[in-house]
């Protein structure tokens, strides 16, 4: 009785209030409590706002619009006509649910829409589940929904693949600025764990070509971070913040993360700080003997010495530490004119490139020391966003960003006393326009501009470490200037309530001049410098058609490409023993052509089931292939006889594949998902035969069981990796024996794996949270396919946050 008097008092008193306000308060259905955090949006994809710690959201933005959605991780998603909204007094009820159908993504467009708007697959990973989850950083994070395969070859990495593709050919943006550079390489690339995962807000991974909206690089896919953002406050000033830390037993990890904001109705700040320290990772003991670390190298002037491991399981000279800053502000001007300033900051220790460490044997290591000096990653981000009743735009967002980028290489052989160090540095800049039209109730048209700069320099020295004699070496890269120029549109139609359209178009401009004067004395070249010109046209079409309302068929064409870098035309590098790659200025971009269908099909609240199929061809390829510098095929590196490659547009290749999911919630509070994904690729060689191709992974996935209800979540989860026998093996992967293990002939091949893990997160109060997991918990000794770090032995993870 009491209840039912208290909700019917709340009920007259917002109701008064909302008469005046229009203020629209979100509450759970079971105790009537408000609910922060939760998403409204509406069908025009400008339109968006969060409930704030009170659960309201003011409903003016939303006046034109017929329908309201709202979403939030836990709840199940609702949507709702503004007219019954205010028939019910401006109140809105959210069910618990573990399975959400609708959620709102902005990688289709650039623009915040729902996933039921964009014929592509895309995956949301929420920010409310990644402390649960703990992953070591957001490479781990990437691979922690199943769809993503993570390979690493040091423990301070992680190299994401999707669909058969990897490294420069997947485009990485952080609060919608690209962040890939001229010097991007098409090996393992590791960059992405300049991101700090406990500073994101959300995450979201765009599976396919995403050139249209993100330009080069992206062909297989696109990885999309959103940062933590602070909002303003309706109630005057208000403060609040997060404090974490985590420790793990493996690796003896160190975490500390802490984050405040502070907000008035015009202004609002949010400053995020972290720091990482890991030790030297250990693995499992159930598992194949090959992956021990049976010795390693003590460097030393006076003569560098193998030793035999004491504990083999230990991956000597794996740790690292690493520190992020990050510096949020936004003003409000007016009432339709917002204003932010975003400065990013990261910067690691020296990572120590394991998989280079473990070359050679006990009797003769072949390295001393290989190891990348600090990573470090710097950003500064101007954002106008302007809502309007204009002829030709309804909101306009405008970023200007300016970027830094530091990398170097240290390596010396085992015994020899010269130490090489190549320092790489990235001057970025780039400017994004991008505009939103609505032409009727549920179709829009965005466009926009696109000018990015890169400037790289580069360098090489060479210290002997007995007599402290300090001279240069070659370069990595000639200074370079890279720019691009990019125009695109995308038009997104409702033609009728079962058949909706999307379709985008875009021209790229990209010029690239490059300086070899520097290596001129380590490697003559019939040239002194070079010019790249390339112009590039790709689109996109989709189609969303739904049966019914719980039935969607979406068939999507799309192209994409990629345009030749810094990395691609003007390195010197030695890929692997014996071999080193030279500049190629001729040149040209490659071109993915992809074709694919989406289902999406649920029932009720408790069963859904997702799949898709995609076939990618590629052309113009641009590959490792047999070369000649000045007439010579074979000419000496750092003292070593070496074959000549260069990277040259030699091959095509094709990838194909299925991607299925099911979430499934048999009773109110657990859930059972599960990923699986299954991809083949081949590619020519300078022969004429195939291989398949270096970046298709195994057969993966994941199975998770989790139990969430109010202060408890728990899940209990499952990874696997199938096995790529000797014979299916990546011509590229065979020559690496020291990455893999050895079948019954003794070749190398990838075993399959799986591994148990289980992580539960418990709210103790308002403000403190207590999170415990084990990871592996069979203790099993495995290394994901191409890696050279072995993963974590049986994990203990302790962690603790509190908030205020």
């Amino acid at each position: 009785m009491i209840k039912s008097f208290t909700s019917l008092f709340l009920v007259f008193v917002l109701s008064c209030f909302q008469a005046i306000s229009q203020t629209l308060t979100v509450l759970d259905v079971e105790d009537e409590r408000p609910i922060p955090g939760v998403l409204v949006f509406g069908n025009e994809p400008y339109l968006s706002a969060f409930t704030n710690e009170k659960g309201q959201v003011d409903l003016s933005i939303f006046s034109n619009q017929a329908v309201l959605h709202f979403q939030l991780l836990g709840y199940e998603s609702v949507s709702a006509s503004l007219e019954s909204l205010k028939e019910s007094n401006l109140i809105q009820y959210l069910s618990p649910g573990l399975i959400q159908m609708d959620q709102a993504i902005v990688t289709g467009s650039r623009w915040r829409q729902s996933n039921k708007d964009v014929p592509g697959k895309i995956t949301v990973l929420n920010q409310e589940l990644l402390q649960l989850r703990a992953p070591s950083n957001t490479a781990d994070w990437l691979g922690s929904n199943g769809d993503v395969f993570i390979q690493k070859s040091q423990q301070g990495g992680g190299s994401p693949m999707i669909r058969g593709f990897s490294a420069n050919r997947l485009l990485y943006a952080v609060d919608g600025v690209r962040i890939n550079t001229a010097i991007f390489r098409g090996g393992n690339l590791h960059n992405v764990i300049s991101l700090d995962p406990l500073a994101l807000q959300n995450t979201e991974i765009l599976f396919g070509p995403g050139s249209v909206m993100f330009g080069s690089d992206a062909l297989g896919g696109v990885m999309a971070f959103e940062t933590l953002k602070p909002n303003f406050s309706e109630t005057g000033f208000t403060t609040k913040g997060n404090i974490f830390s985590r420790f793990s037993s493996a690796n003896n990890e160190k975490t500390f993360h802490g984050d405040i904001s502070f907000s008035t109705k015009n202004w609002a700040f949010l400053t995020s700080v972290s720091h990482v320290d890991y030790g030297d990772l250990k693995m499992g003991s159930n598992g194949p003997e090959d992956y021990l670390r049976t010795w390693y190298v003590v460097p030393s002037v006076d003569g560098d010495q193998a030793i035999q491991n004491p504990d083999p399981r230990v991956q000597k000279s794996s740790g690292y530490s690493q520190l992020n800053l990050m510096q949020k502000i936004r003003f409000q001007s007016s009432k339709n004119t917002d204003w932010e300033y975003a400065f990013h900051f990261s910067k690691s220790s020296d990572i120590p490139r394991y998989d280079r460490l473990i070359e050679g044997s006990f009797e003769k290591p072949k390295f001393a020391e290989w190891y990348y000096g600090p990573q470090v990653w710097l950003m500064n981000q101007l954002t106008l966003n302007q809502i309007g009743q204009g002829k030709l735009y309804d909101q306009m967002s405008i970023k200007i960003a300016q970027q830094y980028f530091e990398e170097s290489r240290l390596d010396r052989r085992f015994n020899n006393a010269n130490l090489f160090d190549r320092i790489e540095k990235v001057n970025a800049w780039s400017i994004n326009a991008d505009w939103v039209k609505n032409i009727n109730q549920e179709s829009f048209l965005s466009y926009g501009a696109e000018v990015v700069y890169n400037g790289v320099e580069s360098t090489g020295s060479q210290l002997n470490l007995k007599t402290g004699e300090e001279k240069p070496a070659s370069a990595r890269y000639p200074e370079s200037d890279w720019v691009s120029l990019a125009f695109y549109s995308t038009y997104h139609a409702h033609i009728s309530e079962k058949l909706k359209l999307q379709t985008g178009l875009r021209l790229n401009q990209i010029w690239l001049a490059a300086d070899f004067s520097f290596n001129e004395n380590f490697f003559p070249l019939p040239y002194q410098s070079t010019k790249n010109n390339n112009a590039a046209l790709t689109g996109s079409f989709g189609l969303i058609y739904s049966p019914s309302s719980t039935w969607t068929i979406s068939p999507q064409f799309s192209t994409g490409f990629r345009a030749p870098n810094v990395d691609d035309l003007g390195k010197f590098f030695d890929s692997e023993p014996g071999a080193v790659i030279v500049p190629n200025p001729d040149l040209r971009p490659e071109y993915v052509y992809n074709a694919e269908i989406n289902f999406n099909k649920y029932w009720g609240n408790f069963l859904k089931f997702d799949a898709s199929a995609f076939y990618t061809l590629m052309n113009n390829t641009m590959v490792r292939r047999p070369f000649e510098l000045d007439g010579k095929d074979s000419i000496p590196y750092e003292g070593v006889p070496s074959k000549v490659l260069a990277i040259q547009n030699a091959a095509s290749a094709t990838v194909y594949g299925i991607q299925a999911g099911l979430e499934w919630s048999p009773v109110q509070n657990w859930l059972l998902y599960s990923r699986i994904n299954w991809q083949k690729g081949k590619e020519e060689l300078d022969d004429e035969s195939t291989s398949p191709t270096r970046h298709a992974a195994p057969l993966f996935g994941l199975t998770r069981l989790s139990y969430s209800k109010k202060k408890l979540k728990i899940e209990l989860s499952s990874q696997y990796s199938g096995e790529i026998s000797f014979e299916n093996m990546p011509l590229d992967e065979k020559g690496k024996p020291h990455l893999y293990a050895k079948d019954d002939n003794g070749n190398p091949y990838a075993p399959s794996w799986m591994i148990f893990n289980l992580n539960s997160t418990y709210k103790i109060n308002r403000y403190l949270d207590l999170m415990a997991g084990i990871e592996n918990l069979g203790d099993k000794r495995y290394r994901p396919y191409s890696s050279g770090m072995a993963g974590a032995g049986r994990n203990f993870i302790f962690s603790l946050k509190a908030s205020f």
